[in-house]
């Protein structure tokens, strides 16, 4: 534990700058991201990287994201290639994790690519993020800052709920934008999807102009988030709902009755923003989750992967 307690930090120079001082010294910091808010510690140091599994509970066969601050911090660390140059004009900063081998010489802690030979990197879209890592001048390891296999936050507050005590700092700047995580693409061969996310797999079908191969349950863990079970409420979640049995709150998208709605509109955007957040709201009336159908295209995909994921039995 902290001894002193988590510090708030607020999102101005000031706050950015003691933030990065604490990676430094191989602290923790959970900062936002477009995305979710993240784990924060220096990838180069081991240390650090073990204190974000234990944070979170992590099981360290389970690779870690490096964020950093630009294309050319990423090159230092990673074989950069046709399709990843490609693949960052159309979507970097923003989010999209590219799984690439390590270049020699790389630095990386072994913990962060959990003995791989590649290495999952991404340039944030948030400003914030990237003044911090801008600051730091190198590369942090940040998964979601959420205790293993729970809701991932996008709030400070969801950060605070999961991991107060257990980390140095958080980074507030407010709620998420896309509140979904990234997607995750593998170009260290066949390119693939490992992880649907914030882009949507037609779009990077249609730069790379190649169909990708999607990764599925039961194959080797390669990239984060692509345990069975992630992403979990403390209550039973039950998918494709078309109306709460029992005592379960039924989480709604388009226009049906319901205690919670993604998107009463029906757009896929805002219920990938809104996911997490209604989950964490619903998680604390204890009782079960019942979900209504959501569209599985575009970023639709990537809210059932999430939904999926929440939905799947839990390790005793």
């Amino acid at each position: 534990m902290i001894p002193n307690g988590t510090l708030e930090l607020t999102a101005d120079p000031s706050g950015i700058a003691q933030a990065a001082d604490l990676l430094r010294q191989g602290l923790l910091v959970a900062f936002a991201t477009e995305t979710v808010y993240g784990l924060g510690g220096d990838a180069r140091n081991g240390e650090a990287v073990a204190s974000i599994y234990a944070a979170k509970g992590r099981p360290s066969f389970n690779p870690l994201i490096a964020h950093v601050d630009s294309i050319e911090s990423a090159q230092r660390y990673v074989e950069w290639s046709d399709p990843a140059e490609a693949l960052a004009a159309a979507f970097w900063p923003g989010p999209l994790t590219m799984v690439l081998p390590l270049r020699d010489g790389h630095g990386i802690s072994p913990l962060v690519t959990a003995g791989l030979d590649t290495l999952a990197v991404r340039v944030p879209a948030h400003g914030t993020a990237r003044a911090l890592l801008s600051s730091l001048d190198g590369p942090v390891a940040a998964p979601s800052a959420n205790p293993s296999g729970q809701i991932s936050p996008t709030t400070a507050e969801h950060v605070r709920a999961g991991l107060d005590g257990r980390i140095a700092a958080i980074l507030d700047d407010g709620p998420c934008g896309v509140g979904l995580e990234s997607t995750i693409v593998g170009l260290a061969g066949e390119p693939s999807l490992l992880r649907p996310g914030g882009v949507a797999l037609e779009q990077i079908e249609s730069i790379l102009h190649a169909q990708l191969h999607v990764h599925q349950a039961g194959d080797l863990l390669t990239a984060p988030g692509q345990l069975q079970s992630h992403y979990a409420p403390d209550a039973p979640v039950r998918l494709n709902a078309t109306n709460a049995q029992g005592d379960e709150v039924l989480l709604g998208f388009g226009s049906v009755a319901c205690d919670l709605n993604l998107s009463e509109k029906g757009e896929l955007t805002e219920a990938a923003a809104n996911l997490f957040s209604a989950l964490h709201t619903l998680n604390t009336t204890g009782r079960p989750i019942a979900v209504t159908p959501i569209p599985d295209h575009g970023l639709g995909a990537a809210i059932n992967d999430r939904l999926r994921r929440a939905a799947a039995p839990r390790d005793s």
